[in-house]
């Protein structure tokens, strides 16, 4: 009987060994990343790793809800956001590991002081504006005074609703002081601007002379000028009642984009990152990933196919773009892992009753 029994447990436990050689692990990411952005350069990286991955895509919002409500039962890997607001909030949640220095190192320029995520690309914030109604040697040189210009009542657009708008706020919360945040809300909601639930239809907005100059980042002008994949750069865009196509702008269009002064926020550089999750059991394959996403394969991609800029020193960029040393130069210095002290930002945007 004793014997029946160890040549049992020997064939269960050969059974178990088998099982578990047989099928390698798959890397999980949850995406803020729209899949028509980055689904290429995920499978550039599953051919060359030989590591199956699945992707969760969803806006920075519902996929941390989901890391909320699954906890230590989590089966993400890997956190990529497209804001760092988003990062930020994940740092406070404590949901993301502390990174190793040869992954942190690799985009020193925007590393974070936590060393829980680290930067992908960057994206500037700009005044786009219609070329054909606005004279842009009259624009503001600062962000802080487009509420002077009574002549643009009713013709501006923004986003309050959107991750990019309010980063940009608690930039401004956090470097000028709440008060001077709260006087430029209400100053601006003055000119009775627009409010768009993304960037997109406010592009096209702009585009069809509805208005004449939108707060928005710098991509989606690129898109618009030069050809650039389809899809919401900060999550999946809204479809309308009848789930209608977005149109296409004509490159034609009359779009341009308008950047203030050196060193005002409203040219505030603000990055992508992604991190890895505590509760992952594959974090050597992530780090590989982070490691695949600031190689000069993966920069050179968000550069020439999305517009977005590099992290990594030596990054080319295409052209028509200003280089990363001009751009850079044009945002103000600002820790960006200070943009996860968020809430205060939403509580005055409700309070001010843009939210």
């Amino acid at each position: 009987m004793s014997r029946l029994l160890n040549v049992a447990f020997l064939l269960v436990l050969a059974a178990a060994l088998v099982g578990c050689g047989g099928e390698q692990d798959e890397l999980v990411i949850y995406s803020g990343r729209s899949q028509a952005l980055v689904d290429s350069l995920v499978q550039q990286y599953q051919e060359q790793s030989d590591m199956p991955v699945r992707v969760r895509y969803g806006s920075d919002t519902q996929l941390q809800a989901a890391l909320q409500e699954e906890g230590d039962q989590s089966p993400a890997d890997v956190f990529w956001a497209n804001t760092t607001g988003a990062l930020g909030n994940a740092v406070n949640n404590d949901q993301l590991a502390t990174l190793p220095d040869s992954i942190l190192g690799r985009a020193e320029r925007f590393a974070p002081s936590s060393g829980r995520w680290v930067p992908v690309t960057t994206r500037f914030r700009v005044l786009a504006y219609n070329t054909e109604t606005v004279d842009s040697t009259d624009l503001p040189a600062s962000v802080l005074n487009l509420p002077e210009r009574d002549d643009l009542e009713g013709r501006i657009g923004w986003t309050p609703a959107y991750s990019s708008f309010q980063d940009f706020v608690t930039a401004l919360r956090l470097t000028e002081g709440e008060e001077t945040a709260r006087t430029w809300l209400n100053d601006m909601q003055e000119l009775n601007p627009k409010s768009y639930t993304s960037n997109t239809p406010m592009i096209q907005a702009l585009a069809a002379g509805e208005i004449d100059v939108a707060l928005t980042n710098h991509y989606y002008v690129l898109r618009i000028q030069h050809s650039a994949p389809e899809g919401e750069y900060e999550g999946e865009e809204e479809e309308d009642e009848e789930g209608e196509e977005e149109e296409s702008i004509s490159a034609s269009a009359p779009v341009d984009t308008y950047r203030f002064a050196d060193g005002d926020l409203g040219n505030l550089a603000l990055v992508t990152g992604a991190g890895v999750l505590q509760t992952s059991d594959q974090s050597d394959a992530a780090h590989d990933f982070l490691r695949f996403l600031l190689s000069q394969q993966a920069q050179s991609f968000a550069a020439n196919q999305v517009n977005e800029y590099p992290v990594v020193r030596g990054a080319d960029v295409p052209s028509y773009m200003l280089s990363v040393e001009e751009a850079l130069a044009l945002s103000p210095t600002f820790e960006l892992d200070r943009l996860r002290e968020r809430e205060p930002t939403l509580e005055l945007l409700r309070d001010v009753g843009l939210l």
